[in-house]
């Protein structure tokens, strides 16, 4: 061990967090997470302990240990998950697997809400909070905040109120225990907690207390003042979000992309964009928002084009163009770095739409094929400096209108972008899968005016199938779906009549 390491160990904190082992060359080669870093870390140089082979070769490269301290464990845990899907580090191999992520999954809409959990998030209007790496720790979490904001985890809504309501853990709706309204307003708080507001989420609760006692509805109060007080103490013992855990300041990858680009702080909100089509049919964008380097799935967006074709450039402008429209800005305000997924085409058509709606927000590419960070030379709205690129490894090369900078691959910044631009590939990718199963399974009874659903329904349960209503009798059409919309149905059978033909 060198003095430097044990210059370090002398001073890691007891706090919790996630550490970050480096080899010699400065790369980071594990990323751990601890509710004590001086214990934890100390733990791997404790000649007394016996550890496993792949242990000892990780210790036996060590050069080097740096830390990110956090409130609590569990922000740990998912600051831990979050730098290891950016940073891949080679001894993490068995955190890789996308299949051990769990989600927590809240259908606020649904006519009995409930939270669970999942591995798979669907698009079926639900909410979906993590990835998390651990379901257990999760499930230990739930169980506090149950406690405080009562849900039900019922897959099917049960005939009668369960044990757990009687236990003070479920709202017990299906017997009108508790208010369906009540209900949505405590999971919007739990969402709320979820998403890492703890601070707003106390204000509130603080003055809904104050209003009801003001009010003299001292039931209403006491309920805001329990939960209160049980937030105040749950924050010593669990954390949930993912908004408060990280330190921009202590993000290396938001630090250099802020230098790289000449930026006056670094970017503490960042979007990125991606198109996903097949062959121009059913094409979407994605639009997915990272806050100090971690990513907001709860502000994720999806978009389906209008504009028919394969035409990714038109598609970039439309996308951008939608996202900078006065109603979304208002809705959810605007970053501070726009990351378009491709090279000039792309970058030149979504900065067309961003200036026509007059707006200054730096807007940057990165192309695939080398990792490029490509920039426009005017309109890119950031300062980028060839010796500022040059003095942390990288090349640039110049046109007169644009700048193409190819910064090493273990750059923190290329890492991080490498980590949004992935993320927006498979939201976009994701959506542009449902609708395509969509339009596998729809027929030509979807194209006719006047057929909608429920009349779509009422021929297929009469008739038995598509088949079946193209054979069918006009009288017996006339029968099921009325005069008026079997004349208009009975046209377009012809018409498919003599397109089998």
């Amino acid at each position: 061990m060198t003095d430097k390491l044990q210059n370090t160990l002398k001073n890691l904190p007891t706090t919790p967090g996630v550490y970050f082992h480096k080899d010699k060359n400065d790369k980071i080669i594990y990323i751990g997470k601890a509710a004590n870093l001086r214990n934890r870390v100390r733990q791997y140089f404790q000649k007394s302990r016996q550890r496993d082979p792949k242990t000892d070769a990780l210790v036996a490269e060590i050069a080097d240990v740096e830390w990110t301290e956090v409130e609590t464990e569990l922000d740990a845990l998912f600051l831990e998950a979050e730098l290891i899907r950016r940073y891949l580090p080679p001894y993490n191999i068995l955190l890789r697997d996308d299949k051990s992520m769990t989600y927590v999954r809240i259908d606020h809409a649904a006519k009995h809400p409930t939270v669970t959990l999942t591995r798979r998030p669907l698009d079926d209007n639900a909410k979906y909070y993590g990835p998390y790496f651990s379901a257990l720790t999760v499930r230990r979490a739930l169980k506090y905040l149950r406690r405080i904001f009562p849900f039900s985890m019922h897959k099917t809504s049960p005939s009668r109120a369960c044990l757990q309501y009687h236990l003070g853990l479920c709202p017990g709706i299906e017997e009108h225990k508790t208010d369906l309204s009540h209900y949505r307003r405590n999971l919007t708080k739990l969402s709320k907690y979820l998403q890492g507001q703890r601070s707003q989420l106390i204000r509130e609760l603080e003055s809904d207390m104050n209003k009801a006692a003001k009010e003299q509805n001292f039931e209403q109060a006491a309920e805001a003042r329990n939960q209160l007080q049980a937030l105040r103490g749950l924050k010593q013992q669990i954390v949930f979000g993912d908004k408060e855990i990280q330190d921009i300041s202590k993000d290396k990858g938001l630090m250099e992309l802020a230098g790289v680009l000449g930026l006056k702080s670094a970017p503490k909100v960042i979007e990125g964009y991606d198109i996903s089509h097949m062959q121009g049919t059913n094409t979407v964008a994605s639009m997915v928002v990272f806050r100090a380097g971690v990513p907001n799935k709860a502000a994720y967006r999806k978009f389906k084009m209008r504009i028919l074709g394969n035409d990714d450039f038109a598609h970039m402008n439309e996308v951008i163009q939608r996202r900078l429209s006065q109603k979304n800005i208002k809705l959810w305000g605007v970053p501070s770095l726009f990351l378009i997924d491709g090279g000039k085409g792309q970058l030149s058509a979504a900065i067309k739409a961003r200036d026509a709606a007059g707006i200054d927000i730096p807007m940057i590419g990165l192309a695939k094929r080398e990792e490029t960070i490509v920039v426009h030379t005017q309109k890119s709205n950031v300062a980028v400096d060839t010796v500022v690129a040059s003095a942390t490894g990288g090349f640039v090369s110049s046109s007169p209108e644009f700048m193409e900078i190819l910064l090493p691959r273990t750059s923190h910044a290329v890492k991080l972008l490498q980590r949004i631009r992935d993320e927006s590939h498979r939201f976009a990718v994701s959506y542009h899968t449902v609708l395509k199963r969509r339009s596998q399974t729809a027929s030509w009874l979807d194209e006719i005016p006047t057929i909608g659903p429920m009349t779509r329904k009422k021929l297929l349960r009469t008739f038995g199938s598509v088949r079946g209503i193209m054979q069918a009798r006009q009288q017996d059409l006339e029968k099921t779906i009325g005069e008026r919309r079997a004349q208009i149905l009975r046209q377009y059978i012809r018409a498919e009549h003599k397109s089998a033909k």
